[in-house]
């Protein structure tokens, strides 16, 4: 199936009320099981490269691999750079095959964001691709703290940036390994009264996915971006085949027993996104 851009998945999710699963992926096992999760579904998908798989792998390299899986896969795949931080950055996705880029000024002063990001949605746009930015903070568990997502800069954001789905902090945050916080729902009403833009959720793990199913049947939010349990998920299963057999040292029959608990945890995942 042809890749697909942001666009293409989120409008469908608003208009039909429900969300797709941002996949934050760190290296071959997992977007492949990613894949096959959506496809067991029947699902889209957005394979995401975060900065921490940045460092480790160069994004041409990403570029190709998410393309040759979204290229032969059943559903749509959207190729995503997530959290770039810098136009050379979105320009090597962008060049690298990436169907959507997703560029994060949300520490700078608000003028500058919406100026900064509205240069790559027009890079995006100029490239027929589609673009995501973050207005508020998300912080990060044991780490920054959030600035919640104020919706009148929300609404100038939504109009001056020209993005195609916007990222708010409304009580999520990054890297949390529980779910015992929850999404400011008053908040979320408040954004989306002065918007009609998707709403995209990072830190995705941390919300109940009761709370997850509700909001993408009931709200503007599109898509959450899940990524700690799925690597907890991944963690759990590498330590399994490592330890089960310590003599054991080729990586490619060790790797190999990662697939399926990860593919089970990705098709839980997107059976919360609320599609029926």
């Amino acid at each position: 199936m042809p890749l697909a851009t942001l666009s293409d998945v989120l409008v469908p999710a608003r208009d039909r009320g429900y969300a797709v699963a941002g996949l934050v992926c760190l290296g071959w096992e997992d977007m492949r099981a990613f894949v096959a999760a959506a496809e067991a579904e029947d699902a889209p998908v957005i394979l995401q490269a975060g900065p921490s798989c940045r460092e480790h792998t160069p994004l041409p390299v990403l570029g190709a691999m998410m393309r040759h899986l979204g290229e032969r896969a059943s559903v749509p795949v959207v190729v995503h750079l997530d959290h770039g931080y810098t136009m050379d950055e979105c320009r090597i996705a962008l060049d690298s095959g990436f169907t959507s880029l997703m560029y994060d000024g949300s520490r700078k002063p608000l003028a500058q964001n919406i100026d900064e990001t509205a240069a790559v949605a027009a890079l995006a746009h100029g490239a027929g691709i589609s673009c995501e930015g973050e207005i508020g903070f998300v912080g990060y568990a044991d780490g920054a703290a959030s600035d919640g997502t104020d919706p009148g800069e929300a609404a100038r954001f939504a109009r001056e940036s020209g993005v195609d789905a916007m990222a708010i902090s409304v009580g999520n945050v990054h890297l949390q390994q529980n779910r015992e916080g929850g999404l400011d729902e008053a908040r979320i009403r408040a954004i989306e009264a002065v918007t009609d833009i998707p709403l995209v959720i990072h830190g995705g793990s941390g919300v109940p996915v009761a709370q997850r199913t509700h909001l993408a049947r009931t709200s503007a939010i599109c898509k959450y971006n899940v990524g700690t349990e799925l690597r907890m998920a991944f963690g759990a299963a590498l330590r399994d085949a490592v330890t089960r057999d310590p003599k054991r040292f080729d990586r490619v029959s060790i790797l190999k027993e990662t697939h399926d608990p990860v593919e089970a945890a990705a098709r839980a995942v997107i059976r919360g996104m609320g599609r029926v």
